[in-house]
């Protein structure tokens, strides 16, 4: 099982691997962004069905039938959207996924259907009933920035983009002189050395020295090598992201 922390904007995932990865809480402005950004789709929807209606107008019994599909469809639509979207697109509903944030457990992992529901059925609180208001104080002012529906349910949001992008981490200018330490690190892949890199980040944030030795561990044994005796666990880290940045721009001049 995953554990959880919570440490100023970010939210540290322990993983069954024994990794702690930070990620990125979703902050207000996030979630308005989404809502807006699905509120928007229902505009486009009442206009598409207003289009129907005009097209159907010259047939008054076949316009007083789209009117009433338009009105099932979209008050259908209005309820259910959010639960539906989540459940199927892993967290995310349309505007979720172009600001890219989702819906993620407490404990680390995806929530259950009863965890979207349960978010789901407090939306009356956070929204409906409250204009909003609630909603938007809780987010802003809780520590996970949870709104009530989060805290019901155990879950909050967090960015899905990585706080690490590569061409920050690898193709950086490199002694053309250098000699790699460890060859073997031609091995691993761009996700496995963002992964160092986030270690290392969470290290120069938390310094916790136990997720340094723990990736030390776990990249000394997926390649097979041993750190330099003068090497620590985060020099060898370091020396591992240094031998691959080396070796990938080698092969990108060749």
């Amino acid at each position: 099982m995953n554990n959880i922390f919570v440490s100023m904007q970010t939210i540290t995932v322990h993983t069954s691997q024994n990794i702690d990865i930070d990620y990125e809480v979703a902050d207000l402005g996030d979630r308005v962004l989404a809502r807006l950004i699905d509120g928007c789709l229902f505009v486009l929807l009442i206009i598409l069905c207003g289009i129907l209606v005009i097209i159907a107008g010259g047939y008054e019994s076949l316009s007083n039938l789209m009117v009433l599909i338009g009105i099932i469809v979209y008050a259908s639509m209005y309820v259910f959207y959010d639960l539906i979207c989540e459940i199927f697109m892993n967290g995310q509903s349309i505007g979720k996924r172009v600001r890219k944030i989702k819906v993620i457990s407490l404990d680390g992992a995806q929530p259950t259907v009863g965890q979207y529901l349960l978010r789901w059925l407090f939306r009356i609180v956070d929204f409906t009933f409250t204009s909003s208001l609630c909603g938007l104080i809780t987010v802003a002012v809780s520590d996970k920035k949870q709104r009530v529906g989060d805290m019901v349910a155990g879950t909050t949001l967090i960015k899905t983009e990585p706080r690490t992008q590569m061409d920050k981490i690898a193709f950086t200018s490199a002694d053309l002189n250098y000699e790699p330490v460890y060859t073997e690190v031609s091995q691993l892949n761009d996700r496995e050395v963002e992964l160092i890199h986030e270690v290392i980040q969470t290290y120069r944030q938390t310094g916790n020295t136990v997720v340094v030795f723990n990736m030390a561990q776990k990249i000394s044994e997926h390649l097979r090598i041993q750190p330099k005796p003068e090497m620590d666990s985060l020099q060898f880290l370091h020396t591992i992201i240094k031998d691959y940045n080396h070796i990938i721009s080698q092969e990108t001049t060749l």
